[in-house]
């Protein structure tokens, strides 16, 4: 399979000249357990031990177990194919999405069609930028405030960068309903801040929340502006709950990104690990 890797004059570091100086990993993606916070949209993630140790013996005393597990493609940290999200019937590109989806899976805009992916990321630590340690509930992050971070980092966005946006939400993801944010709401870009992502076209978008977007207080999943401005109209897949703390506590706001999915032939989504790996200082 082919690996996508991002052209350009900015760029984090280079991989292989990392890994000859020496590289730290920054993991941004999410463990997979039972009960972690997910959209209520989703089937859930579940792990049994359907064959243990102790159920049977090989003549040589050795005995195996294995692991049985189930989730939604949009649980724990993922990203979403161009599929998943249509408007008046249309995918991006115009694909009739009725059609396409035809015979239980995606003949255009799935998650398949994405390759893996090594390229240029940036880190934009919006709370950071505004003197925040995080960001307020149903806060929504507006265009002035991405080029408030962008200038205070001296990180520019352009094309085919994969860009990260911290909220400082990701804090709350060990207490479930907090970090889901029903009643609370959840900070992120609405709109008009996806449209700013979108006009530097960029690859991919990813965000320390669990849809991406701003969530107002009480609606939950109910609008999702920036999914179709993003996914829809200008065709960049999301990536959602994402561990961010780590990489922006290093102070880390460009890196190599290293991205690959699950390869669900026809699906709309997929379980991620994305990697962010720079040179050891």
């Amino acid at each position: 399979m082919t690996v996508e890797t991002i052209p350009g004059e900015r760029r984090g570091d280079v991989l292989l000249d990392a890994v000859a100086e020496g590289v730290r990993v920054f993991d941004l993606g999410r463990p997979l357990r039972i009960g972690m916070p997910q959209s209520p949209n989703h089937p859930p993630f579940w792990h049994t031990l359907p064959r243990r140790h102790g159920d049977s013996h090989r003549a040589d005393g050795m005995s195996a177990a294995n692991d049985l597990i189930s989730l939604g493609t949009h649980v724990g940290t993922h990203i979403d194919a161009l599929a998943h999200v249509s408007v008046d019937g249309r995918l991006h590109g115009g694909s009739d999405a009725l059609r396409a989806q035809t015979g239980g899976r995606f003949a255009t805009g799935s998650i398949d069609e994405l390759p893996p992916l090594v390229g240029r990321g940036v880190l934009l630590d919006v709370p950071a930028a505004l003197g925040l340690p995080e960001l307020e509930p149903a806060y929504e992050i507006t265009p002035a405030d991405l080029d408030r971070t962008v200038a205070h980092q001296g990180t520019p966005v352009g094309p085919g960068d994969v860009v990260l946006i911290r909220s400082g939400w990701g804090r709350r993801y060990d207490d479930r309903e907090a970090y889901i944010g029903h009643v609370t709401g959840v900070p992120g870009v609405g709109e008009d801040g996806a449209r700013w992502i979108g006009a530097r076209g960029v690859r991919l978008a990813g965000a320390d929340t669990i849809a991406f977007e701003r969530l107002v207080a009480g609606s939950g999943h109910a609008l999702l502006p920036a999914h179709r401005v993003l996914l829809v109209e200008h065709g960049i897949n999301l990536i959602e709950a994402m561990a961010l703390e780590e990489l922006a506590g290093a102070g880390v706001h460009e890196f190599t990104i290293v991205l690959a999915h699950l390869n669900i032939v026809g699906a709309t989504g997929s379980p991620v690990r994305p990697l962010a790996v720079v040179v050891a200082r």
